[in-house]
């Protein structure tokens, strides 16, 4: 009878064992993420926010993906070729299904193209995709994309453009499909209980490598502290946006551990130069002397992230050694001030929103404060912030703090959204600048792109239009139990985590 109870447990075991992602199945039921808050959208196409990124990258395959190395690898594309300078072809798997049951064809993949390139669509992530003019379904399994002119960018954006269901999108419209969306990744959507949490339930039918946890719940926790506490606690298993303070505690956690990664997100401090008074060139070089990158990154930050004197990280293509901005200079940022006049008095809003380092922030207002600036600090939530600050120079608040990570780790998909007028985010509106970027996304030529990039980092060093500040490190804290390597663009693939007792 021992025996054959041996035998048994062991062949329990092995079954165990032999399923993706192990013991882990049995060992944890239920993920619990905390983020800052909840996400803005569900729909792939819309918000492309962290706190929504988070959540929604494991509801849906992406055309390619980058693997933990971030190396661009396949994921409903298997392989692709360039058939000439403006045409890209791409072979598909045809063993995915979406989580409604119908299977995933090239017609969802045009139709995702068409759908996020559409100007009458306004997807925020537009100015990522426009070079984009045409994509054509050859079969079932084959796609073809052409871009207006050679477009040397394309392949790192592609890893962020979601598929989706052509058939049920079209059948149930924008809003409801955003409330109950339908992908075909390793997590079905489950629950929506707004500001609380987001449920996604494992997809045991996906194609590619299944999810540990049977379930994963994603929960809007506003308070960074309360983040911690709940880790510490054992009530949730990974937290995201920790700074260094609170992660620290964490190192003598019998539960918890902290795990920095420094990331490709840039932060910068963004200026409408059409306002006043940042529409005088005295007033942002005084701002861009008047602040001190080195005390916020050792003296706030703990001397994890990097400061920047451009507006990319050395993990971006396009990135260039040598450019140099304005050193700090209190001094002097408070004479120019001063000949600016009254003028430069006039109370100025410091836009921010939860998910940043109020530290920061107030580090950043005090330091203009200084100067002889007059700051306030204008706290809103993150959907009114991204609203205001993609919504043209009209609506974009006069300051702001901001990090953008375009997740493409090239420098397309940051500085043309940030300073081309094409796009919603933009207000700089300088022709050394657009000429530039338009160079940077036309031509395969290595060299002529850093050319170009380089022009666009002295234009910003010279004149100003935003103030780039520091290459931002991602603070999480996870239980010790769970196994994950977190990325530099910032993903949270629940896939590809395990846990062990």
């Amino acid at each position: 009878m021992m025996r054959t109870r041996r035998m048994l447990a062991g062949a329990l075991l092995a079954a165990c064992l032999s399923l993706p992602g192990g013991a882990a199945f049995a060992a944890k039921e239920r993920l619990t993420i905390d983020l800052v808050g909840e996400p803005n959208s569900l729909d792939p196409h819309v918000q492309w926010n962290p706190d929504s990124y988070y959540v929604y990258r494991n509801i849906f395959d992406n055309l390619v993906t980058r693997d933990d190395k971030g190396v661009i690898a396949p994921q409903v594309a298997t392989s692709w070729k360039q058939l000439s300078d403006t045409k890209i072809q791409f072979q598909l798997r045809d063993d995915i299904t979406f989580h409604d049951g119908s299977k995933l064809t090239a017609d969802d993949v045009v139709f995702s193209v068409k759908r996020i390139t559409d100007p009458k669509f306004a997807s925020p992530q537009l100015g990522q995709f426009d070079k984009i003019i045409d994509a054509v379904a050859d079969d079932a399994k084959t796609v073809t994309l052409t871009t207006q002119g050679a477009y040397p960018a394309l392949l790192a954006q592609l890893v962020k453009l979601s598929v989706v269901p052509k058939k049920v999108v079209e059948a149930v419209g924008k809003d409801a499909f955003n409330l109950a969306p339908v992908g075909s990744g390793p997590y079905k959507f489950g629950a929506w209980q707004r500001g609380v949490a987001v449920t996604l339930n494992r997809n045991d039918a996906y194609w590619g490598t299944k999810a540990a946890f049977p379930s994963v719940v994603f929960r809007a926790i506003p308070d960074a502290a309360t983040r911690v506490a709940n880790l510490m606690a054992g009530t949730s298993d990974l937290a995201a946006n920790l700074d260094g303070d609170l992660a620290a505690q964490l190192k003598t956690s019998q539960r918890a551990k902290p795990v920095p990664v420094l990331t490709e997100r840039v932060a910068y401090l963004a200026m409408n130069v059409q306002k006043e008074p940042l529409n005088d060139p005295r007033v942002r070089r005084a701002i861009a002397q008047a602040i001190d990158k080195q005390a916020i990154t050792d003296g706030v930050l703990g001397g994890t992230e990097k400061p920047l004197a451009q507006m990319l990280s050395p993990a971006h293509e396009g990135f260039v050694e040598g450019i140099k901005d304005l050193p700090f200079d209190l001094a002097k940022a408070k004479a120019e001030l001063a000949a600016v006049g009254p003028k430069a008095k006039q109370e100025i809003a410091l836009v921010t929103a939860p998910v940043y380092d109020q530290r920061v922030v107030q580090a950043l207002q005090q330091m203009l404060v200084d100067a002889g600036l007059s700051v306030k600090i204008e706290m809103t939530d993150m959907g009114s912030w991204l609203k205001r600050m993609q919504s043209g120079p009209d609506s974009i608040p006069v300051m702001a703090f901001s990090r953008w990570s375009c997740g493409c780790q090239d420098a397309d998909g940051v500085l043309f959204p940030i300073l081309h007028s094409a796009s919603g985010w933009a207000n700089a509106k300088d022709k050394a600048i657009e000429d530039a970027l338009e160079t940077g996304r036309q031509t395969l030529d290595p060299a002529k792109r850093l050319a170009a990039y380089k022009t666009v980092h002295e234009r910003i060093a010279s004149e100003h239009f935003v103030i780039p500040l520091y290459q931002a490190a991602q603070m999480y804290g996870t239980s010790k139990n769970l196994v994950w390597t977190p990325t530099p663009n910032e993903s949270i693939f629940v896939n590809r985590m395990s846990w062990k007792d």
